[in-house]
């Protein structure tokens, strides 16, 4: 009976999660020709070695029948000797010359090379080394030769050739296995901490101040009234809203020159200038604080109300009967019964809260200058804009790891209680 919830939270939650650990102890960059892969140990990429390699023997032969000077003819001779050396020395690798020849094979006939293990090939960690070390030498003293000659073909050429042997030269792919530096560089990055302070004030602020709005509101919506239909189907219009649209929309709000918002909060002397709200680190933080509150608080307001209508009618009958007002009702009866809604309500948009988004990257972007930032921003930031997915999986583990902390301090120091006696013997 378990075991398809089990399979289905291994599939859906660890198996990412699990994923982007393993991303996270690799400098792993899409960006970086060197570094779009996971290579535990040293690897070519034997397409573009082959096809680098036809072009580069046959350049460095006519080189150093172009040098002038003999000394040039020499070093360039003495470059495609160890050249060639390195090249048959790969060949003699187990299994090599066989995967060297059919990739050759296809690049000679045009086709693109898809399966991944016959395009990368291991390779020893020293030779590549060695390898790698030889090629940055030998382009240096073709570049070298280039600026010194006084023919202006010849250091044309040798300036070319030195261009291939960079080329071949990331055609060395070094493993980008580096452990937990990673997380040794961003739990010391100043730029981490801040988004992470930025996504702790937002989410305390907010959902506060989304408890008690919402409170106030389920308390209303829960008395008979005429017209109570209509007032709960309304207040829950912002939170149907799309948050994108609604960041749209408060941007809108907000603008310093046409926001009737900001204009507003200008009159009644809550802001010294309209354009504060999206111009400043504590306006654009006060900003999206204030679009989540008004957006989220129906939701909060929706579950609390649920748990207002479990609690019986006949205890509040009672407690009147007794003397007790309507603050000690509150007191002793309402929030006592209403404590694990309340527990629901805050952890599941203590959660949410936390891992902001859209709301963030639509209304302000994270700025001004970082200011709101949040966790899920830099980590999107990291991950897509640049390209970085060893980075990015590492504040992505990050985010995880926290909101996995802030469940079970919700669990173990607000909802302990709650199970007690509930359990059967």
């Amino acid at each position: 009976m378990v075991a398809p919830a089990l399979i289905l939270v291994i599939l859906v939650t660890l198996w990412p999660v699990a994923q982007s650990f393993y991303n996270s102890l690799f400098d792993y960059r899409l960006n970086d020709p060197s570094r779009s892969e996971r290579f535990l140990s040293s690897n070519m990429d034997l397409e573009r070695y082959a096809n680098d390699y036809f072009y580069l023997s046959r350049d460095l032969e006519a080189l150093e029948g172009q040098a002038p000077d003999p000394d040039d003819a020499a070093a360039v001779a003495e470059i495609s000797q160890e050249f060639e050396a390195y090249h048959a020395e790969l060949l003699e690798m187990d299994g090599l010359a066989e995967q060297y020849e059919e990739v050759e094979g296809m690049i000679a006939s045009f086709t693109a090379i898809a399966d991944r293990d016959l395009k990368y090939a291991s390779v020893e960690n020293d030779w590549a080394e060695g390898f790698k070390a030889f090629l940055d030498d030998a382009s240096e003293q073709l570049t070298t030769i280039s600026q010194n000659t006084e023919n202006e073909e010849f250091s044309v050429t040798a300036g070319n050739v030195a261009g291939s042997l960079d080329s071949v030269n990331t055609a060395v792919i070094e493993s980008n296995f580096i452990g937990f530096d990673n997380y040794q560089r961003y739990l010391t990055d100043g730029r981490m901490w801040q988004s992470m302070g930025n996504t702790m004030l937002f989410t305390i602020v907010s959902v506060f101040a989304e408890l008690v709005l919402g409170l106030m509101i389920a308390l209303l919506i829960n008395r008979a009234f005429v017209g109570r239909g209509i007032v709960r189907a309304s207040v829950l219009i912002p939170w149907a809203i799309p948050t994108a649209v609604a960041a749209m929309m408060w941007g809108f709000l907000y603008d310093g020159q046409t926001g009737i918002v900001a204009h507003y909060f200008e009159q009644f002397g809550l802001i010294d200038d309209a354009s504060v709200l999206l111009s400043t680190g504590a306006g654009g933080m006060f900003s999206v604080i204030f679009a989540d509150v008004w957006k989220t608080t129906p939701y909060m307001a929706l579950l609390l109300l649920a748990g207002l209508q479990t609690i019986p009618g006949s205890l509040y009958e009672a407690a009147e009967v007794d003397g007790a007002g309507k603050m000690q009702q509150f007191w002793k009866i309402t929030l006592p019964l209403l404590k694990s809604s309340i527990l629901v309500a805050l952890l599941f948009r203590t959660l949410d809260a936390f891992r902001v988004f859209d709301l963030i990257f639509v209304l302000t972007g994270g700025g001004p200058a970082n200011a709101t930032e949040s966790i899920s921003i830099y980590a999107y930031i990291t991950l897509f804009s640049q390209s970085n997915f060893g980075a990015g999986s590492v504040l992505s583990v990050i985010v995880f790891i926290s909101v996995a902390i802030i469940s079970t301090l919700f669990i173990k120091f607000i909802g302990s209680d709650l199970f007690a006696g509930k359990t059967g013997r």
